[in-house]
């Protein structure tokens, strides 16, 4: 019981954390103006880049920023594509840090893309094999579903200096272009940019520890055996 609680319960309220930090910081800073919206400065950084052929595209939803790197397109929410603030120019440069590492085929951007169909299967099948492994009482169930479950945290573990390098970007770009100015206004992007890596983390501990405590069940099993 308190096995279970330590590797799921706790990096699960980590990550509600995490999620609450990334919210407030977005809030907060969605408050504090700019001269330019999210989609101005992601167009500067990209063409300054020489990315020029790069669009930049409005979804729907909140917080659904990304880049796509089979379309080559940065895609902005509502909120993130009109608003002139911190948050949104944080945002907005950190996607196209992106487009970025992904022009310059930065190798963790690659080896993450390739690593995508791999997590996929390990986060849907794998998942439901450690489910089913557990109820059932069948460890061969469970070690199969651990071995497709490593796969997503393969992936998360690559995934960081992803996040990170692109945030990196955005922070040394937004000042070299004069997309802000002053101290002040870097410290609030990183703000924004900070928070967002807490929530890369908090999953990523989080899968590390539920693929743990899985391996501790599987071992059980077989010391019973």
């Amino acid at each position: 019981m308190y096995n279970y609680l330590f590797f799921l319960i706790v990096p699960f309220l980590i990550g509600l954390y995490a999620q609450w930090r990334v919210k407030s910081a977005f809030s907060q800073m969605s408050n504090v103006p700019t001269t330019m919206t999210g989609a101005q400065a992601a167009r500067r950084m990209l063409d300054a880049s020489g990315l020029q052929a790069v669009p930049i595209e409005m979804v729907p939803g909140e917080l659904s920023d990304h880049y796509d790197p089979r379309a080559k397109v940065v895609r902005l929410s509502p909120s993130v594509y009109n608003d002139r603030s911190m948050a949104a120019v944080g945002v907005a440069c950190h996607e196209v840090g992106h487009a970025l590492q992904d022009a310059n085929a930065y190798a963790p951007l690659v080896i993450r893309n390739l690593a995508v169909p791999v997590a996929n299967i390990g986060s849907g099948a794998g998942g439901m094999l450690l489910m089913l492994g557990v109820v059932f009482s069948m460890p061969m169930m469970l070690g199969l579903g651990i071995i497709l479950f490593t796969g997503v945290v393969a992936f998360q573990l690559i995934n960081l200096p992803v996040e990170f390098n692109a945030s990196s970007r955005a922070k040394e770009q937004v000042v070299s272009l004069g997309i802000v100015s002053g101290n002040d206004s870097y410290n609030y992007i990183s703000r924004v940019l900070n928070a967002a890596a807490l929530t890369y983390v908090a999953a990523t501990l989080q899968s590390v520890m539920t693929l743990i405590y899985y391996i501790m069940m599987f071992m059980g099993s077989q010391d019973r055996e």
